[in-house]
């Protein structure tokens, strides 16, 4: 099993040894340091990135180079990545960015809208049900437009939105339909994320719904705990091996 998702302290994660040691210890084949990373021009979102320290753009070397340090240390495969935030209006910086670096592959993630984070509530339950609705569109038409760019090899928890209370339940057929297609089309793999399958939403991204039509689609996908913490990945891990089990999927292998 590789867990191509996981995070460290060079974001908003717990120290890379631990996380490695834990990684190795949870007996999987190989695990990717997929840090959070922005490089969107965007003043609100610039101000959030240095508020909570998601400096990739500007240390990745620095990691890189601890990362090369540690392989010798652990049995497990170790891959250098990051998890970008997209926005449409800023593929240029992107691309750029990601050529510059050149990590080993990197996950691809629409956390926000508007500059607000999907994951805050209070925004969004003050909106009426029509605004939340429009929200909602609005999520799936950037994830739709991150799969058509095609500038990352996974993308990440395809159905963020389902995390906020304000705004789950609101996805239609249509919107799965058309995440499907695009997926489908696209060398950008969804994930199977288990980041929050053991808290209070208990749910994997995607939903039974949209991994559904991705499946009908023919869709592959790899997988990723999203861990945070030491003690996150063992669980959520486990729990990846009982969905894959009772579900039949065969998660892919990135060609690294």
């Amino acid at each position: 099993m590789y867990d191509y998702h996981v995070h460290s302290n060079y974001s908003d994660g717990d120290f890379l040894p631990s996380m490695l040691g834990a990684a190795e210890a949870a007996g999987l084949s190989g695990v990717g340091i997929a840090d959070h990373c922005v490089v969107v021009p965007d003043e609100r979102i610039r101000r959030f990135r240095d508020a909570y320290g998601f400096a990739l753009d500007q240390t990745y070397p620095r990691r890189r180079g601890a990362i090369e340090e540690l392989r010798d240390r652990f049995e497990i495969e170790v891959y250098d990545s990051a998890e970008m935030d997209y926005e449409p209006d800023a593929e240029a910086e992107i691309r750029a960015f990601l050529d510059e670096a050149a990590f080993d592959y990197t996950v691809g993630s629409v956390h926000s809208l508007d500059g607000t984070n999907v994951h805050y509530e209070e925004p969004f339950a003050a909106m009426s049900e029509a605004e939340r609705r429009a929200t909602v569109e609005r999520y799936f038409e950037k994830v739709v437009a991150l799969a058509e760019s095609e500038l990352f090899e996974i993308a990440a928890h395809v159905d963020l939105v389902e995390r906020n209370a304000a705004l789950r339940g609101l996805a239609t057929e249509d919107q799965y339909d058309r995440v499907a297609r695009a997926f489908a089309d696209s060398r950008t793999v969804p994930e199977i994320n288990a980041g929050r399958v053991l808290d209070d939403y208990g749910e994997f991204h995607p939903t039974p719904a949209l991994f559904s039509a991705l499946r009908d689609a023919g869709v592959e996908f790899v997988v990723g705990t999203d861990s945070h913490a030491p003690d996150e990945i063992a669980a959520r891990a486990e729990k990846i091996r009982e969905f894959t089990a009772s579900t039949g999927l065969s998660p892919v292998e990135l060609d690294l």
